[in-house]
């Protein structure tokens, strides 16, 4: 069972007019601001930012759902009709990440750590 979701990131391709727009939009600045992420933390939940997301794959927000094992997860869905987008790998600090499409191609992120 998945726990709740509190993570969506979005593919941008100019992280400057997306963070004047995000500002304007929630309120307060970027929790974190570099040339390749930009998150905002609003009302608990992760936002961020992703100027590489459109060559990951991403046509639209996508929603990260922490899981307790990326690699099981991802092989049951792909059981179930799934494509991977991206296997999992480390994005940093520990922390894994993968993303898996549907039949009709909504894409699922998923975290691990």
């Amino acid at each position: 069972m998945l726990q709740a979701s509190d993570t969506i990131i979005y593919p941008t391709t100019d992280l400057a007019a997306a963070k004047a727009y995000y500002t304007e939009l929630f309120g307060v600045g970027p929790d974190m601001d570099t040339p390749y992420y930009m998150s905002f933390t609003v009302s608990g939940r992760h936002v961020g930012f992703d100027p590489n997301g459109h060559k990951r794959g991403f046509t639209g927000p996508v929603t990260f759902w922490p899981v307790e094992n990326i690699k099981e997860t991802v092989e049951k869905l792909v059981d179930g009709g799934g494509t991977v987008v991206e296997e999992p790998h480390d994005v940093g600090g520990g922390r894994q990440v993968a993303t898996v499409k549907d039949a009709d191609g909504n894409l699922t992120g998923f975290m691990q750590g």
